[in-house]
């Protein structure tokens, strides 16, 4: 895939999630996938939504309202074990709503940074964050595979359902890799393809931008870890998420050839029991 081909796919992503977050601040449908990518003025809709993601109740409420979009395919947080103090970057944070449940979890002592390449989205984050009165969360422009981060300063890094949209992954996982502290660890929930995607729907800028046509196999995302130079890595596929991805385009049978999954790994040294 050449850099023409790479620009355009990113600019289809960010336009479609300027959509979503515009959607999402009006209270408006935007069309990225059928369920209107979670953006509802329904709370009951988006609660539902979130739980069946693996949130609870009490962890919506406890972040700003509009924090929750509805976006992500799992709880990236249920595998990271945050600590008090420690440094977590979430990569494509969204409105922030993983990036403020895990700033309750490092406490005032932590720090948690936010990396989204919307604008829109950005700016929505960041007046949740003040809304909220985040003050140990910050968000910043960038794209996950250039992350303005300094190199070997993050103990962990989440992301929810990001990393398939990137056409470049191994860079993604380099650059990760690159800011982690010896001993960090990656904490993602993510869409891995269970078997190889038709053409058609691998080349659908819908399907891209929806969070499925851009799921890789698991061995060949193991592959990419690998050689970035991550150990310990477990990628672990979930087969009942393929009853909500299934939602996302219904009557396409996405659900045939990918599901959500946890994905962890470790940056070696540091001496990390994980």
């Amino acid at each position: 895939m050449n850099q023409k081909t790479h620009d355009h796919i990113r600019q289809n992503v960010r336009e479609s999630y300027a959509e979503v977050a515009e959607a999402n601040t009006n209270g408006d449908c935007c069309g990225v996938e059928s369920s209107c990518c979670g953006v509802s003025d329904d709370a009951a809709i988006n609660t539902i939504i979130s739980t069946r993601l693996g949130y609870s109740e009490d962890e919506r409420g406890s972040v700003p309202e509009g924090a929750d979009m509805g976006l992500g395919c799992g709880n990236p947080r249920a595998i990271a074990s945050l600590r008090p103090g420690e440094t977590v970057v979430d990569l494509g944070s969204g409105g922030g709503f993983d990036a403020f449940l895990a700033a309750q979890e490092v406490g005032e002592s932590g720090h948690v940074i936010g990396i989204d390449m919307t604008p829109a989205m950005l700016s929505k984050a960041r007046a949740n964050a003040e809304q909220g009165k985040f003050t140990q969360v910050e968000f910043r422009l960038g794209e996950i595979e250039h992350l303005p981060v300094a190199d070997n300063s993050v103990d962990v890094i989440i992301s929810n359902c990001v990393i398939n949209l990137s056409p470049n992954k191994p860079q993604v996982f380099r650059d990760a890799w690159r800011i982690l502290k010896p001993g960090g660890r990656l904490a993602i929930s993510d869409v891995v393809a269970s078997a190889v995607m038709p053409e058609e729907m691998k080349n659908d800028p819908q399907l891209h931008a929806g969070c499925m046509a851009g799921a890789e196999l698991i061995e060949d995302l193991e592959a990419m870890m690998a050689e970035a130079g991550f150990e310990k890595i477990r990628i672990a596929p979930k087969d009942e998420s393929k009853e909500f991805i299934k939602d996302w385009a219904p009557g396409r049978g996405v659900e045939d050839y990918v599901l959500s999954a946890t994905i962890e790994a470790v940056k070696p040294g540091g001496g990390c029991c994980c």
